[in-house]
């Protein structure tokens, strides 16, 4: 039977909330050319009845990047600015686990209590996004199940139900399917969906395509971005388009399994964030290719333009060896070009052909394209940690004996060690450290596919072997459609706008007070300028939730500063006294004036850093 656990664990509705702020921080409206903060309008459950955390703070900002902007008009068949479009998102908690966000975002009526309390426009719009959030990376899944959703609710025939009691319905019965065991199906009102996961003695679970990444970067590029993620660099990413950099960072954290990228880690940067750009410590991020980064210092920096194909950054990035790049950049070839790539090593060697590639040379890219891919890399880091366990050493700080596995590499390949620096990058990589942590564990040794791989390749024995050769067939878990009380056949319910969820007394009550007080003032006072939000007011004004994503994004600021800070000191000159440097007075500044530590803990991450660096 599937597990207790969820597929779709929270359905959220971000937008312009009664609480309108212009992303500097001013309250109120202040005219259509303004951008404005994202807010949580609806959800189910409602955090206090859920099984799950609340969905993060920071969640409206990462759904909503841009802001969200006021419009006169909706959908134009001739402008497709104005289509819906739908993304998705991943955000990552402070474990490390990833939480993955299936969105739509699109233009919606603005309410006529808020259009009324800040006197808008009648008749105007705003951009509104509606998520399914999980912690299982079942991405289509969420995607077809959020699509039809937002067709249902749009649709002049309607549905059969009210909105949100399929919605409902959905988050509350639909189980997340155990590994390799279980198919659960279920439906939408007319629409049947179903989900599974692989057994985990496969590859982790990418419910993604891997064509994006390969249809944006040549090979080359492909094994540029590649060395730079492995060798944890810091990273940002650049497209037009939302979907494409979260589809690329996921293709790119799947490809250097067993590794696992350790570090900050955002795919969508919302357009205020741009400084973080500046953090000293590796990152993976993604900006949109129309954010401005003018006033940011991209010294270090590995810029990956998914649009032009193009990589720039100002230092090098050591290549990979020889042996094990022609390797790699061989068999990409061989898998993105098939018919031209076949047909050469067909009049070399027709009889070694695997049967694979014949299957293939007709194909259009499918599944099978993303299996072969994460398989040919898997393959590499076989090759490239070839013998890797014989240098485990738990008695060394590290748990590896470097030098001696670099001596023992230079005498089989009759290379010098000396040319081996992207080698010797990789193994002091926190990645490649973590990893040999992992080995360490009972459950992570029996499932380490690296491993099987290898004495698979010593047997002789083709890749494939790693891999189960019989999976028997799911079984079929069907979930019932809801039966809604006192709905009666044949009846429809159709909406022009998104239609709000149901509200407490409580909640209408809030919202009702928010409004009168914005209403008052600006019946009271119409031409009197908007305050800026300063420390004091600001955190009265804002709800819980609010406060709690402000802090976060103050938490990573602190943190970014201290960073930087910290560089700077270490890099005084022999003759400089360091306790009278600005960069110490200032730590000491972030840190006295925070009461609450985050400049302290901040700092102790900065000294954590350095000392991994130096080991």
């Amino acid at each position: 039977m599937a597990s207790t656990s969820r597929i779709f664990e929270y359905f959220v509705v971000c937008g312009l909330g009664p609480e309108i702020r212009a992303l500097d921080g001013l309250k109120g409206f202040h005219g259509a050319e303004e951008m404005y903060m994202p807010a949580f309008i609806d959800q189910f459950p409602h955090s206090g009845h859920a099984l799950y955390p609340p969905p993060p703070p920071q969640l409206p900002t990462c759904v909503l990047p841009a802001g969200v902007r006021i419009y006169s008009s909706r959908l134009d068949a001739n402008d497709v600015s104005t289509y819906p479009r739908s993304y998705p998102i991943v955000l990552t908690e402070g474990d490390g686990s990833k939480i993955y966000v299936s969105c739509i975002a699109f233009r919606d009526p603005i309410c006529e209590d808020i259009i009324e309390a800040y006197q808008i426009p009648v008749n105007s719009f705003a951009d509104k996004c509606i998520c399914f959030v999980s912690h299982s990376p079942c991405f289509q899944v969420l995607r077809d199940a959020l699509e039809e959703i937002f067709v249902l609710c749009f649709s002049p025939a309607g549905c059969s139900k009210p909105l949100w009691d399929i919605i409902s319905h959905v988050v509350s019965n639909v189980p997340l399917p155990t590994p390799g065991k279980d198919r659960v199906l279920f439906a939408i009102d007319n629409c049947l969906l179903s989900a599974e996961t692989p057994p985990k003695e496969w590859l982790p679970h990418a419910d993604i395509s891997f064509q994006p990444l390969v249809q944006c970067l040549d090979v080359d590029k492909l094994i540029q971005l590649f060395t730079a993620v492995l060798l944890e660099r810091r990273i940002l990413l650049r497209s037009n388009k939302y979907t494409l950099l979260t589809l690329v960072s996921e293709a790119i954290c799947h490809l250097i399994y067993p590794i696992r990228w350790q570090h900050v880690y955002i795919p969508i940067i919302f357009s205020s964030g741009v400084d973080y750009i500046d953090a000293p410590t590796p990152y993976m991020m993604g900006l949109h290719s129309g954010v401005d980064t003018s006033t940011v210092t991209m010294d270090g920096v590995v810029v990956v333009d998914l649009e032009y194909n193009r990589i720039t950054t100002t230092e090098d990035i050591p290549p990979i060896p020889e042996s094990e790049h022609s390797f790699l950049r061989g068999e990409i070839l061989k898998l993105l070009q098939p018919n031209v790539v076949a047909i050469d090593y067909m009049k070399i060697n027709l009889g070694s052909m695997g049967d694979y590639s014949l299957r293939t040379a007709t194909k259009s890219w499918g599944q099978d394209h993303d299996f072969q891919l994460r398989l040919i890399f898997l393959r590499f880091f076989a090759q490239i940690m070839s013998g890797y366990r014989n240098f485990i050493d738990n008695a060394l700080p590290t748990g590896f004996n470097a030098q001696a596995f670099l001596k023992k590499r230079s005498r089989a390949t009759n290379q010098p060690v000396e040319s081996m620096l992207m080698i010797m990058q990789f193994i002091e990589t926190q990645g490649f450290l973590d990893y040999l942590e992992r080995c360490n564990n009972a459950e992570e040794f029996t499932n380490n596919l690296l491993d099987k791989l290898q004495d698979a390749t010593g047997r002789g024995q083709s890749p494939l072997a790693i891999f189960p050769s019989h999976v028997a067939d799911p079984e079929i878990i069907t979930i019932a459609d809801s039966e809604i009380e006192g709905s009666e056949p044949g009846n429809r319910h159709c909406y022009k706008s998104f239609p709000a969820n149901a509200r407490t007394e409580e909640q209408e009550e809030k919202r009702k007070s928010i409004l009168a007080l914005v209403g008052g003032a600006s019946k009271q006072v119409p031409s009197s300028p908007a305050v800026r939000i300063s420390g004091g007011p600001k955190a009265e004004s804002l709800s819980p939730r609010e406060r709690a994503a402000e802090r976060e994004r103050m938490v990573l600021d602190i943190k970014v500063k201290l960073q930087g800070l910290w560089l700077r000191l270490l890099r005084l000159g022999a003759t400089e006294d360091p306790l009278s440097s600005f960069e110490y007075g200032t730590i000491l500044a972030l840190i006295e004036s925070d009461a609450e530590g985050i400049g302290g803990s901040g700092f102790v991450e900065c000294i954590r850093e350095h000392i991994h660096s130096v080991i």
